[in-house]
């Protein structure tokens, strides 16, 4: 097993850096100490967290040139969308600094004979396994719950983004947080694995496949500790018969390819009903052909490389598979020659049951455009998946739209008319094979405490 790990550039296929694994051992000393420093930490109170988290949202602020480069140098993404995830987590901070008192603080209720107390304490070491796609959010996000709430945090993040794992540790250690309240770890996958069991690790969160999160949820399992999962998804973005295509094609088209087709919540299946099916269809075929595949770094480009070459290459494996099982690729679908990872954008269609580009999540820039009979067929399609993140209506009849998502699409999060990505005061997470667990909008705060009950009696 190597005990190395080497960073590459996607656009250019340039080696970055070089980092130097931990042993298990190593690891271990390092939760620890992190344990050591929560017995401290846990005492503080709710406004001085606070203020730290406001001093981390300032230097968030201050060095986001430096994180949007590290995030185009380390795994492709578009230099300006870089910017917009720094604003995000610098947002996540305040939100969290602001609402963290309130949401944690104590409550008094009456009970029969007494009085009682429902204090939210923290319950120590959280373990946050991270994917590489949103390389600063995806901490960011369950890291500034868990020290509000009073928890430590470690992350075990993915190997090609280590430069910005050091870099969140060190944003960290520089907003005053007590060293070891944020741990970055540099290990593999095995090694993180075997964390779970160490006792002073109380919980886990995970971001990434839904196979691997299963295996994680399993071992936490075994030893009685919560874990967060915020898995795959194939979001269904469907397009009813009164759609305004306009705003259909803008949004389908952004929610496809933002981050270089890399996100959990990306608008994957586009289901059609046959009324506007062959317009739509021209619509977002042309849309898909004029996004300009390039450099991230310049501001004309539409869309960047993949973030690694082994990511791609099983992407068009998957393409390839629903075009053999029949599938047509009616823009894209082809392997680009040249320096980089880069995919173009691809649109499939004929795309049914029992093939990659239905059944499963293609992590990239392709999307599957679904022909459906009506309305209520559009809404059997969109459910019929394993996963169940987020998804899309498009209505021009916004009460049936409403009521098309309160009670009849099975999702955590469902876009109306538009298409959005994370909010810092709205709920983010799954059902089914995505997960469970909730993050952000206050309740990700209760995720991982004791919520604990003290009866006084008289």
């Amino acid at each position: 097993m190597t005990d190395t790990v080497t960073t590459i550039n996607p656009t250019n296929e340039q080696t970055l850096n070089t980092y130097t694994l931990l042993s298990l051992q190593e690891a271990k000393a390092e939760i620890d100490k992190c344990h050591k420093t929560f017995l401290s930490w846990r005492e503080t109170s709710l406004l001085e967290r606070a203020k730290y988290l406001n001093q981390l949202a300032k230097l968030i602020d201050d060095n986001k040139h430096e994180l949007a480069q590290l995030m185009t140098d380390e795994m492709g993404k578009l230099y300006q969308q870089g910017l917009q995830e720094t604003e995000l987590c610098a947002a996540i901070c305040r939100y969290t600094a602001d609402q963290g008192p309130e949401v944690l603080a104590e409550e008094k209720r009456d009970m029969q004979g007494g009085r009682a107390i429902i204090s939210y304490q923290p319950i120590g070491v959280i373990l946050g396994i991270q994917p590489w796609n949103f390389p600063l959010y995806q901490v960011i996000r369950y890291a500034c719950a868990n020290v509000m709430a009073g928890n430590m945090t470690v992350l075990k993040h993915a190997g090609n983004v280590f430069g910005m794992a050091e870099k969140i540790e060190q944003l960290f250690n520089e907003a005053g947080f007590p060293t070891h309240c944020f741990k970055n770890l540099l290990i593999d996958g095995k090694t993180a694995s075997e964390l779970i069991e160490h006792t002073a690790i109380r919980g886990v969160t995970f971001t990434g496949s839904d196979s691997t999160g299963k295996k994680v949820a399993e071992r936490a399992g075994k030893h009685v500790k919560k874990t967060v999962l915020e898995l795959g998804s194939n979001d269904a973005y469907v397009v009813l018969d009164d759609a305004d295509l306009n705003t259909a094609i803008e949004a389908c088209t952004q929610g496809r390819l933002i981050n270089n087709g890399q996100t959990c919540v990306a608008a994957k299946r586009f289901v059609v009903v046959d009324a506007v099916y062959n317009d739509f269809k021209a619509r977002i075929k042309e849309q898909f052909e004029q996004v300009k595949l390039g450099d991230p770094n310049d501001e004309n480009t539409g869309l960047g490389p993949m973030a690694r070459e082994d990511l791609r290459a099983q992407l068009h494996q998957q393409v390839s598979d629903s075009i053999d099982a029949g599938a047509k690729a009616i823009v894209g679908g082809s392997m680009p020659t040249g320096t980089g990872f880069y995919y173009p954008a691809t649109l499939l269609e004929n795309v049914k049951p029992g093939m990659p580009a239905y059944d499963d999540e293609l992590f990239g820039p392709v999307a599957s455009l679904i022909r459906a009979k009506d309305n209520d067929d559009a809404m059997r399609i969109a459910n019929d998946s394993r996963y169940g993140l987020g998804g899309g209506i498009f209505s021009s009849n916004e009460k049936q739209a409403v009521e098309l998502a309160r009670l009849h699409f099975d999702t955590g999060m469902v876009n109306i008319n538009g298409y959005g990505l994370a909010q810092p005061n709205l709920p983010f997470g799954g059902v089914k094979d995505s997960g469970y667990g909730r993050e952000h909008g206050g309740f990700g705060l209760r995720e991982f405490v004791n919520i604990k009950t003290i009866m006084i009696n008289q």
